[in-house]
């Protein structure tokens, strides 16, 4: 997908026990941070306002590094 980037957090990337939350961009548009909802087996987001966090805790990740369902969940959020 064009101009898309997915961030992790670095304060927990990879601790044990962290729950895994992705947050994702396309160009300059909103930020939007994606949880797995294990009740409902599915990638859940919610737009994030740029006053509620800041841009040092998030890295860009791989995209090897991405659940196959969060790439999935991804592609039909951001239609071309």
């Amino acid at each position: 997908m064009r101009d898309l980037r997915v961030y992790v957090e670095t304060l927990n990337g990879g601790a044990p026990g962290a729950r895994a939350t992705f947050y994702s961009r396309r160009a300059d548009g909103p930020f939007y941070r994606w949880l797995y909802e294990e009740e409902v087996g599915s990638w859940r987001f919610s737009r994030v306002h740029l006053s509620k966090f800041t841009m040092r805790v998030l890295c860009v990740t791989n995209w090897g590094a991405v659940p196959t369902a969060l790439r999935a969940r991804l592609g039909e959020h951001y239609l071309e």
